[in-house]
């Protein structure tokens, strides 16, 4: 009976849909995206204004935001670091910024994707559909305080598929880039990388790509492993020479 009950609780969680905010003023983009969307199954609210955003936040149970960083009232950069003030919610960049100094800024303050416009919105609900899958994996995995994820003690390990990353049994929310990043020093715990390796070993074109990037994008790996262990240090800073990582 009680499994019974629990399998019903699932196809009723199934069910129900995921409720998304669009925060955009273009009317003929926020049209396309809502359809797009709802033809899915998802339940789209609509605002054309930050603040307007910021209030539905505040007061609806949102799922994910789809968040335009050029909103005419404030930068959505700004209002993104006002949401995680309050909310782990996860968010998604939609903006005609492509500048890699901009998608690792959006990333950096707590973005779970950035997309670039024009975009298809196609390849956007496949997005939005692999972050929530991410976040539901987060929220099903409750982190554990000083508990090791494998049997073997360490507290990385990898999921069934070999491909996605586990921290203490939690799934890690990488970019490509971070996951290269993390792997990389995976293969040889303790080994020092300096900038220039993992650049070479991580990026396959560095074209216009400068060693501080890696930086960003350790920042950004670390913050991650907080959000699961408040005192997770795995990764070492060797200054002048790189870093290396304790399994």
């Amino acid at each position: 009976m009680t499994a019974l009950l629990h399998q019903l609780n699932m196809d009723y969680i199934v069910a129900m849909p995921h409720s998304l905010l669009l925060i955009e003023d273009e009317a003929a983009i926020a049209d396309n995206v809502r359809y797009a969307l709802e033809q899915e199954g998802f339940e789209v609210h609509w605002s054309r204004l930050g603040q307007d955003g910021l209030r539905v936040v505040r007061v609806r149970d949102i799922e994910l935001i789809l968040l335009d960083v050029g909103l005419p009232d404030v930068n959505g950069f700004e209002l993104c670091k006002e949401i995680r003030s309050f909310s782990e919610v996860p968010i998604i960049f939609l903006t005609a910024r492509s500048e890699e100094v901009d998608r690792v800024v959006g990333l950096e303050i707590g973005g779970d994707d950035y997309v670039v416009k024009p975009f298809s919105t196609r390849e956007l609900v496949a997005r939005v559909k692999a972050v929530l899958k991410r976040a539901r994996n987060r929220n099903d995995s409750a982190p554990r305080q000083n508990e090791p994820a494998g049997s073997d003690g360490r507290a990385f390990s990898l999921d069934e598929s070999g491909l996605t990353v586990l921290y203490r049994g939690c799934e890690l929310s990488l970019t490509p880039h971070e996951q290269g990043i993390l792997k990389t020093l995976l293969h040889h715990p303790g080994r020092i990388y300096s900038r220039a390796q993992l650049l070479d070993l991580v990026w396959t074109d560095r074209e216009e790509i400068f060693e501080r990037v890696v930086d960003t994008h350790i920042k950004s790996i670390r913050r991650k492993l907080r959000k699961i262990d408040a005192e997770a240090a795995p990764i070492r800073t060797h200054r002048g020479f790189g870093y290396s990582i304790t399994p």
